[in-house]
């Protein structure tokens, strides 16, 4: 570690007297919240494949909550937020931060020097404790690559899943976090905007899907039998868990109990609102039924346009925000399905397009007279500036998350298999994966492999 970093981390008593007793309380119940979306986004994905495959699902985004929570502490939150130095003025405020402006170090491996009664040394978070900012951190590290899972369900090796989700979080996830959050060169030296992970979670995790279901192909039964939701209920309870949730995921990045917070909290709920709104419409006009699917999607894509812009903007631009991210996702989610391109849960079409959207959008509406430590953008100063920040952000996303994705896959697959054998796809992956059943029935009343063949 270096001297000018260890010192800081033990200057003492001015960092126990800076933490607020309130914005610790706001970020612990929102760490609770953002960890409640990952069980959430199961019930949401496992609702919408088939019953033999509804825990195998299920376990691909719990498995996150296992092995991220043991990798962040080990090496995740270092090489995401350690920077090299810290430089204070003689009466303790921050001068300079020092930081890669790709990754972080392992300076803070297994939270040595994460103090659970001092704020970080680095100013991310001046208020609360700095392990609260780690485990809070940790929640948004659980559930991103967890979202990649609704791209390969039904097909994919668990084991290779799960060496796959280890080693995107550690080389793709942590060196986003650290570029946008950390001091890297998204957020400090582009400045580009993203005030909950419109890049980081959303871009992200939709890029790396539409890759990797690219790369392991399309389930054997796709397009030719059909893979209706199994359990619509399962569906709307976990949206419901996820819009919940993300009050902690979007409010909660204001790291305190304040105008911000509030902003934050208000924008997320009007803009999942709106998203829902807008996309029930367009069933309607469109298809002549609004579906309870549809809703769920619509505000599942509200919710995530407003994500990278949710501190940033007022109300009526969130409204705008929620009803165009609905908007492109409904019909990139119709185009993904007339290319029979099989991303079998939407995931890049609401993800990946709806984060795209949000961080441009962010670029239009923010403005500085919501958020002071922000930007105007281009309805609001006329200036294009932040869009172009915004615009450069995101490809240099898309770039680290395709390429990262094809590396890991590309390398798996020389040591093991990716897909799992034709008999235990067709018999599901309860059973060849889990050794369980969602319901009891699947099994018995399964045919066999060479019985589905003929």
């Amino acid at each position: 570690m270096g001297n000018a970093l260890a010192d800081d981390i033990k200057t003492p008593a001015m960092d126990v007297n800076a933490i607020n007793t309130g914005d610790t309380a706001w970020v612990l119940m929102s760490s609770a919240l953002v960890l409640l979306m990952t069980p959430g986004l199961a019930f949401f994905y496992g609702g919408l494949v088939r019953s033999r495959n509804v825990l195998n699902t299920m376990m691909m985004s719990l498995v996150l909550m296992a092995v991220v929570g043991v990798t962040w502490i080990l090496w995740g939150y270092s090489i995401a937020f350690s920077p090299d130095s810290v430089v204070k003025a003689a009466d303790g405020t921050i001068k300079e931060v020092i930081a890669n402006p790709i990754f972080g170090n392992l300076n803070w491996f297994g939270l040595n020097n994460v103090a659970f009664d001092r704020p970080d040394p680095v100013g991310y978070a001046p208020t609360i404790p700095h392990q609260l900012y780690m485990i809070y951190q940790m929640m948004f590290a659980i559930i991103t690559p967890a979202l990649i899972s609704g791209a390969i369900v039904e097909r994919m090796s668990f084991k290779a899943y799960f060496w796959f989700i280890l080693i995107w979080s550690t080389i793709i996830y942590a060196p986003l976090a650290h570029m946008v959050w950390g001091k890297g060169y998204l957020g400090a030296t582009l400045g580009a905007l993203d005030f909950a992970g419109g890049t980081v979670v959303h871009i992200s995790s939709g890029v790396s899907a539409v890759v990797a279901a690219w790369m392991i192909g399309p389930r054997r039964t796709y397009p030719n039998q059909p893979a209706a939701p199994h359990n619509v209920p399962y569906v709307l309870l976990g949206i419901g868990l996820l819009f919940f949730g993300w009050f902690g995921f979007n409010g909660g990045s204001a790291l305190g109990a304040n105008g911000i917070a509030v902003v934050a909290f208000v924008t997320t709920a009007v803009s999942g609102c709106a998203g829902g709104l807008m996309w029930m419409i367009l069933e309607w006009v469109l298809r002549t039924k609004p579906t309870a699917v549809g809703i769920a999607s619509g505000f599942l894509a509200g919710l995530v346009g407003i994500t990278p812009a949710a501190g940033f903007v007022t109300p009526l631009s969130a409204i705008m925000i929620g009803s165009i991210t609905a908007t492109c996702c409904f019909f990139a989610v119709s185009l993904r399905a007339k290319l029979k391109f099989d991303d079998s849960l939407d995931t890049f079409p609401v993800h990946g397009v709806g984060g795209t959207v949000g961080g441009l959008l962010t670029g239009v509406f923010a403005s500085k007279a919501v958020n002071a430590a922000g930007a105007d953008g281009l309805i609001v100063s006329g200036d294009p500036a932040l869009l172009g920040k915004q615009i450069v952000a995101t490809i240099i996303t898309y770039a680290i998350a395709a390429a990262g994705t094809f590396i890991i896959i590309k390398v798996l697959s020389l040591v093991m298999e990716l897909r799992v054998k034709p008999e235990s796809e067709y018999q599901g992956l309860d059973i060849a994966e889990h050794g369980e059943e969602g319901y009891g029935e699947e099994f018995a009343s399964g045919l066999s492999f060479a019985e589905k063949e003929g």
